[in-house]
């Protein structure tokens, strides 16, 4: 081959290139704000000055290109998490995690980065795509776990570092919801207080994880048997939350409850419409405990404890899990952002809670508003604990989840 045409082939290779990571980026955008199911090959062509059948030169179906933009934001997080675990220490990991991450996420909101897609809508992915994301998305896991490998952490056993893994990441995933409140040139005060929570918890100094008793009965609905209606949520919404939107059809649902479609049809007009009652049922529940622990006369430090314990249990009872907020992206954006409004009041009841405990001193002064998201993340988190500890005691699964907010994800 000539000098000219190896020339001119390197040039096609970049522009080919150039043009898939274009593609890439603007189908991350909107797979963040509608998921598989909104994402449209004609959608994406439009945003990077192409035609339909252009794109599918670089991407046959929509599902190749949705498992490329996965698989593009599991890169870059990968990379950011081999990167904290080139310094020592495992304070010094996280402090390198969260302050590489919120100069990406600045560089995105600056336009100085493309796009990185969410993780939301991994399980919505349909086999054999489905598990290739799922292999790369464990790999980059397993980094994040290797945050918590030191000897000073040598107490951790399999089970803690797992949980601790996962407080991590679902922190870093959920920010993205609320940092467009924030300006960029806040960022720097952020990270400073998102790594102080992590490190230290919420607790004042002398101060440990003290929840108390709280009935499961306070969190079920007024009638105290199972309508049939509440049947087919917390069935709709352990479905949803396994397979996502596109894979929780009426279909499964109805076979899981062993009923017929029209049942469906009975309660719900249209799937979006299913989506939000299981969110209105998540967030009622998640409200009936902040009621029943304000209720209470102990201080606010044991009342944040008791709610985080009482809902970690939740999601392991049988009337849980609570649906986690990946479900977001699959609703029209209106219903998205109803239903993000809905989420940021029942964490402004936690930042109360928390503004109150450091007025009365059983709490570290912290900023409440990040520490209310953060524990919200973390009770959001916890929905998923069979998913990475089959073997987990439901006894213990409030320790392993709530208590490192409170306390420090170092403490014991």
């Amino acid at each position: 081959m000539s000098t000219t045409a190896a020339a001119t082939r390197t040039a096609a290779t970049a522009r080919f290139e150039e043009k898939k990571k274009a593609i890439v980026a603007a189908a991350s955008d909107i797979l963040n704000h509608h998921g598989v199911k909104g994402m449209t090959l004609a959608g994406v062509a439009s945003r990077v000055g192409l035609i339909t059948t252009s794109v599918t030169y670089y991407f046959k179906k929509k599902e190749d290109l949705a498992v490329a933009c996965f698989l593009d934001g599991i890169a870059r997080f990968d990379a950011l998490a081999a990167d904290a675990l080139h310094v020592s220490g495992p304070h010094a990991r996280v402090q390198r995690l969260l302050e590489a991450w919120l100069d990406l996420r600045r560089r995105i909101a600056a336009g100085e980065a493309p796009a990185i897609a969410v993780f939301n809508d991994i399980r919505a992915l349909q086999k054999p795509q489905r598990g290739v994301v799922l292999q790369a998305y464990m790999r980059f896991f397993a980094k994040i776990r290797e945050i918590f490998v030191a000897p000073e952490l040598a107490w951790l056993d399999e089970q803690a570092r797992t949980a601790r893994a996962q407080i991590l990441t679902e922190q870093i995933f959920w920010a993205v919801a609320w940092l467009p409140r924030y300006d960029l040139e806040d960022y720097d005060r952020i990270r400073e207080r998102m790594y102080d929570i992590f490190v230290n918890g919420l607790a004042a100094p002398g101060r440990g994880w003290q929840p108390q008793p709280l009935s499961l009965e306070l969190l079920q609905s007024p009638a105290p048997e199972l309508t049939s209606r509440e049947t087919f949520l917390i069935a709709a919404t352990r479905l949803i939350n396994e397979q996502g939107y596109r894979g929780a059809s009426v279909e499964k649902i109805s076979s899981r409850l062993n009923v017929t479609k029209g049942s469906f049809y009975h309660h719900h007009e249209a799937k979006d419409e299913l989506v939000v009652d299981c969110f209105k049922r998540s967030f009622e529940v998640m409200r009936r405990v902040q009621r029943a622990v304000g209720e209470g006369e102990q201080d606010e430090l044991v009342k944040l404890a008791t709610a985080a314990s009482a809902l970690v249990d939740y999601q392991l009872s049988d009337r849980g899990p609570l649906l986690r907020t990946s479900a977001l992206t699959a609703l029209p954006e209106s219903i998205c952002l109803e239903m993000v409004e809905a989420s940021n009041r029942v964490s402004d009841r936690f930042a109360s809670l928390i503004s109150d405990g450091i007025a009365s001193g059983s709490v570290r002064p912290v900023d409440p508003f990040i520490a209310a998201q953060m524990l919200t993340a973390t009770l959001n988190a916890s929905a998923e604990i069979r998913w990475w500890i089959p073997d987990v005691d439901r006894a213990q699964a409030p320790a392993l989840y709530a208590k490192p907010m409170l306390t420090g994800i170092f403490s014991r």
